[in-house]
C-alpha cells in the first residue's frame, strides 16, 4: 500500500527551489574547491609537494574568477600540469561555467530546459529569455576564434626568443588568460609582461585580446552582424564610447604622470611610453599583468588605476568591477539631476529608473565591500592604506594587478581577498540575491514622507 501523497516527506534541499543566483554562486564554488583539490596534488609544484590548502584556495578562486593575483609565481612554481590546471580554471571562469555545462549537454543532443536559460540569462547579465542557445553557440565560437588568433602571433613572435615548443606554450597560455582577463603569467620572477615594455607585437596582440574579451561578447556579436545590420543597440553604443574614453583617458593620464619617473617610463623611448601607457590602461579596468613595475608608480598613478580597477568591463564579458555601464548610468543620473531633467538619457533613448536603482545599489554595495575589507586588512596585514586598497580593490575588479603584497598575505588576509574575488566575479548583486530567501516584491506601498536631501 503506498504512502498518501501529502504524507511522503519531502527532501530537505529540493534543486528546483534553489534560485539562479544560487545556483551560480554553488557552481562557481564547486569548481573552485575542485582546482584548489588538484593543486595541492604534488604533481602540480616544481617542489613535489603541492600548495598548502590556503595557498591552493587562494590560487583556484584567482583563476577562477579569472582575476591573476598569486600568491606564487605562476611561471616558476607549477609545473605543466599545475598550470593547464589554472588554465583550465580560467578558461572555465572566463566563459561561465553554465556556458560550459551547456556545450556538453549540446554536445550530448539533449534539449536545452527553461531552467538552464534561466541561468544562462542570470550567468551573461542578459534581459530576455530570447537566443539564450544561440548566444551561447556564439561565446564560443569567438571565444576559440580570438584566442586561436592571439596564440598564433604571439607563438611567432616569441619563436624567435625560444624553441617553437615553448614559444606555442607561451602563446596558447598568454592568449587564453589575456581573452580571458585572467592577468596570469608564466614569464617566471613576478616579472610579467616587464621585458616587452616596447615590443610592439606583444603589446598591441595582448591589448586586442584584453579589449575584446572586456567588451563583452553581446557587443562583439554585434559588431560582427553590423555589416548586414547597420545598427548598434544602446548597449553597445555606451559600452563602446565608455570603454574608448575610459582608455585613452586613463593613458593620457598614467602619460603625463610617469613620463619622467626614473623607475617606470623615463628610461624609455617615445614608442615604449605610449605603448606601456596605453598597456596600463587596458590592463588596469580588466587583466592585470603589466609593463611597468606597479610598485614603482607614482602614488596619484596608483590612484587612477584603483579607480579604473574598481570601474572594470563591461556586462557579459570576462571581466569584472561594477562595470563601464553602470559607472556610466550614474553619470548620466547625476548630469540628469544637475540639470534639472527627471530621464536619464543616452543617444536620444531614455533608461528605466529600476536599471538606475541597480546600478547605484551595484556600486554601493561594492563601495561597501572594498573599503570593509580594506579596513580590516589593515588592521590584519602589514602594509600601508594605499598598498591594501590597491589590492583589495584589484581582487575585487578580478585584475590581478598588484604592489606585492599578496604573496605576503596572512592566512586571514588570503582567505578574505579570496571571498572578496568571488564576490567580485560572480557580483555582488547576485551573491545577495543568493543569500536571500525571500525576494517576493510587496504588493502595497507606504504613504509618502519628507526628507532634507544635501
Amino acid at each position: 500500500m503506498g504512502i498518501p501523497q501529502s504524507r511522503r516527506k519531502k527532501p530537505l534541499l529540493s534543486f528546483e527551489k534553489i534560485n539562479p543566483p544560487q545556483l551560480l554562486v554553488i557552481g562557481f564554488g564547486l569548481i573552485i574547491l575542485l582546482g584548489t583539490f588538484l593543486l595541492t596534488l604534488p604533481i602540480a609544484t616544481t617542489d613535489g609537494n603541492g600548495l598548502p590548502f590556503v595557498d591552493a584556495l587562494f590560487t583556484a578562486t584567482s583563476a577562477t574568477c579569472v582575476t591573476g593575483l598569486v600568491v606564487v609565481d605562476t611561471g616558476t612554481a607549477f609545473t605543466t600540469f599545475g598550470q593547464l590546471t589554472i588554465l583550465s580554471m580560467i578558461q572555465i571562469g572566463g566563459l561561465g561555467f553554465m556556458t560550459v555545462a551547456t556545450l556538453f549537454t549540446i554536445l550530448l543532443g539533449r534539449k536545452i530546459s527553461l531552467r538552464q536559460r534561466l541561468l544562462i540569462q542570470e550567468s551573461m547579465n542578459q534581459i530576455s529569455l530570447e537566443g539564450m542557445v544561440r548566444l551561447v553557440k556564439n561565446v564560443l565560437l569567438f571565444t576559440l576564434l580570438f584566442e586561436a588568433i592571439g596564440a598564433i602571433i604571439l607563438t611567432i613572435r616569441w619563436s624567435f626568443d625560444t624553441n617553437w615548443q615553448h614559444a606555442m606554450y607561451m602563446g596558447i597560455f598568454h592568449s587564453i588568460s589575456s581573452f580571458n582577463n585572467a592577468g596570469f603569467d608564466v614569464i617566471g620572477g613576478f616579472k610579467s609582461m616587464t621585458g616587452y615594455v616596447s615590443d610592439p607585437i606583444v603589446n598591441i596582440v595582448l591589448m586586442l585580446l584584453v579589449i575584446a574579451g572586456g567588451i563583452g561578447f553581446i557587443v562583439i556579436a554585434e559588431l560582427m552582424q553590423f555589416q548586414r545590420r547597420r545598427k548598434l543597440s544602446l548597449h553597445t553604443k555606451v559600452v563602446l564610447s565608455s570603454s574608448a574614453f575610459l582608455i585613452f583617458f586613463g593613458a593620457l593620464v598614467i602619460l603625463a604622470i610617469e613620463f619622467n619617473n626614473p623607475k617606470t617610463m623615463a628610461p624609455l623611448g617615445w614608442d615604449g611610453k605610449i605603448l606601456s601607457a596605453f598597456f596600463q590602461s587596458v590592463v588596469a579596468r580588466t587583466e592585470g599583468m603589466n609593463s611597468l613595475p606597479v610598485g614603482d608608480m607614482h602614488q596619484s598613478s596608483l590612484f587612477l588605476i584603483i579607480i579604473l580597477m574598481f570601474i572594470g568591463a563591461s556586462p557579459g564579458s570576462t571581466g569584472g568591477g561594477i562595470k563601464t555601464t553602470t559607472f556610466v548610468t550614474l553619470l548620466g543620473a547625476v548630469w540628469s539631476m544637475i540639470r534639472g531633467e527627471g530621464d536619464v538619457v543616452f543617444f536620444k533613448q531614455r533608461i528605466e529608473s529600476e536599471k538606475v536603482y541597480k546600478a547605484l545599489t551595484i556600486t554601493m554595495a561594492a563601495v561597501f565591500l572594498v573599503l570593509g575589507v580594506t579596513m580590516v586588512l589593515c588592521i590584519t596585514e602589514s602594509g600601508d592604506f594605499l598598498t591594501i586598497l590597491f589590492e583589495t580593490t584589484s581582487a575585487f575588479g578580478t585584475v590581478g594587478m598588484s604592489m606585492g603584497l599578496t604573496p605576503h598575505l596572512t592566512t586571514f588576509g588570503k582567505i578574505l581577498l579570496s571571498l572578496v574575488m568571488f564576490a567580485g566575479r560572480v557580483g555582488p548583486l547576485t551573491v545577495a540575491f543568493a543569500l536571500s530567501w525571500d525576494r517576493r516584491k510587496k504588493h502595497f506601498r507606504y504613504s509618502e514622507g519628507k526628507i532634507i536631501i544635501g
